[in-house]
Protein backbone atom coordinates (compact mmCIF):
# COMPACT_ATOMS: atom_id res chain seq x y z
CA UNK A 1 0.00 0.00 0.00
CA UNK A 2 1.59 3.40 -0.65
CA UNK A 3 1.61 6.41 1.44
CA UNK A 4 0.08 9.53 0.12
CA UNK A 5 1.14 12.17 1.14
CA UNK A 6 -0.84 15.85 2.17
CA UNK A 7 1.15 18.80 1.88
CA UNK A 8 0.60 21.35 5.03
CA UNK A 9 0.36 24.80 3.59
CA UNK A 10 -1.02 26.45 6.80
CA UNK A 11 -0.65 25.73 10.93
CA UNK A 12 -3.45 25.93 13.07
CA UNK A 13 -3.78 29.29 14.89
CA UNK A 14 -3.88 29.32 18.22
CA UNK A 15 -6.06 31.89 20.30
CA UNK A 16 -4.93 32.81 23.38
CA UNK A 17 -7.58 34.85 25.53
CA UNK A 18 -6.15 37.18 28.03
CA UNK A 19 -7.98 37.99 30.82
CA UNK A 20 -7.47 41.33 32.19
CA UNK A 21 -5.79 41.49 35.47
CA UNK A 22 -4.83 44.64 36.20
CA UNK A 23 -4.94 45.87 39.34
CA UNK A 24 -6.94 48.93 40.32
CA UNK A 25 -7.50 50.54 43.71
CA UNK A 26 -11.01 51.46 45.74
CA UNK A 27 -12.48 54.34 44.25
CA UNK A 28 -12.27 56.18 47.84
CA UNK A 29 -11.12 55.91 50.99
CA UNK A 30 -12.27 54.25 54.17
CA UNK A 31 -12.90 57.85 55.88
CA UNK A 32 -14.42 59.71 52.69
CA UNK A 33 -18.31 59.14 53.71
CA UNK A 34 -19.12 62.41 53.13
CA UNK A 35 -17.88 61.49 49.26
CA UNK A 36 -21.85 60.29 49.33
CA UNK A 37 -23.83 61.62 51.97
CA UNK A 38 -27.08 59.04 51.48
CA UNK A 39 -24.53 56.43 51.98
CA UNK A 40 -23.13 58.02 55.03
CA UNK A 41 -26.58 58.60 56.54
CA UNK A 42 -27.35 54.82 56.20
CA UNK A 43 -24.09 53.59 56.84
CA UNK A 44 -24.72 55.55 60.21
CA UNK A 45 -27.95 55.22 60.98
CA UNK A 46 -29.51 52.20 59.66
CA UNK A 47 -26.37 50.33 58.47
CA UNK A 48 -27.92 46.52 58.49
CA UNK A 49 -30.34 47.84 55.25
CA UNK A 50 -26.77 49.80 53.79
CA UNK A 51 -25.32 45.65 54.25
CA UNK A 52 -28.13 44.56 52.62
CA UNK A 53 -28.10 46.72 49.45
CA UNK A 54 -24.50 45.82 49.07
CA UNK A 55 -25.58 41.86 49.25
CA UNK A 56 -27.92 42.77 46.64
CA UNK A 57 -25.46 44.49 44.45
CA UNK A 58 -23.21 41.45 44.64
CA UNK A 59 -26.20 39.22 43.82
CA UNK A 60 -26.32 37.50 47.39
CA UNK A 61 -29.35 37.00 49.51
CA UNK A 62 -30.00 40.45 51.17
CA UNK A 63 -29.90 38.13 54.36
CA UNK A 64 -25.96 37.59 53.78
CA UNK A 65 -25.12 40.21 55.86
CA UNK A 66 -26.90 38.89 58.98
CA UNK A 67 -24.58 36.26 59.66
CA UNK A 68 -21.26 36.51 61.27
CA UNK A 69 -18.32 37.19 59.42
CA UNK A 70 -20.46 37.95 56.18
CA UNK A 71 -19.10 41.69 55.85
CA UNK A 72 -15.84 40.35 55.63
CA UNK A 73 -16.76 38.11 52.94
CA UNK A 74 -18.46 40.79 51.34
CA UNK A 75 -15.48 42.80 51.20
CA UNK A 76 -12.56 40.55 50.07
CA UNK A 77 -15.28 39.73 47.14
CA UNK A 78 -15.20 43.00 45.93
CA UNK A 79 -11.85 43.26 46.26
CA UNK A 80 -11.25 40.04 44.33
CA UNK A 81 -14.16 40.91 41.64
CA UNK A 82 -12.55 44.28 40.86
CA UNK A 83 -8.61 43.09 41.52
CA UNK A 84 -8.15 45.67 44.04
CA UNK A 85 -5.00 44.90 46.27
CA UNK A 86 -5.20 43.95 49.52
CA UNK A 87 -5.29 40.72 52.08
CA UNK A 88 -7.88 39.33 54.07
CA UNK A 89 -5.94 40.69 57.00
CA UNK A 90 -6.30 44.20 55.92
CA UNK A 91 -10.22 43.63 55.08
CA UNK A 92 -10.26 42.10 58.55
CA UNK A 93 -8.96 44.93 60.48
CA UNK A 94 -11.09 47.54 58.20
CA UNK A 95 -13.78 45.09 59.26
CA UNK A 96 -13.07 45.09 62.86
CA UNK A 97 -11.39 48.67 63.39
CA UNK A 98 -13.54 51.02 61.25
CA UNK A 99 -17.02 48.88 60.55
CA UNK A 100 -19.62 51.10 59.43
CA UNK A 101 -16.59 53.41 57.51
CA UNK A 102 -15.65 50.06 55.59
CA UNK A 103 -19.24 49.52 54.75
CA UNK A 104 -19.95 52.74 53.29
CA UNK A 105 -16.95 52.24 51.17
CA UNK A 106 -18.33 48.72 50.11
CA UNK A 107 -21.32 50.81 49.21
CA UNK A 108 -19.75 53.48 47.55
CA UNK A 109 -17.52 50.78 45.22
CA UNK A 110 -20.69 49.15 44.45
CA UNK A 111 -22.46 52.78 43.13
CA UNK A 112 -19.30 53.26 41.09
CA UNK A 113 -18.64 49.91 39.16
CA UNK A 114 -22.37 49.11 38.71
Amino acid sequence: MAYQGHIISSQPEVSTITASSQSSKWSSGVFDCCEDMSICLFGTFVPCILACQVAEKLDECCCLPYLPGTLLAMRTSIRERYHIPGTICDDWLMIYCCGYCALCQMAREMDMRK
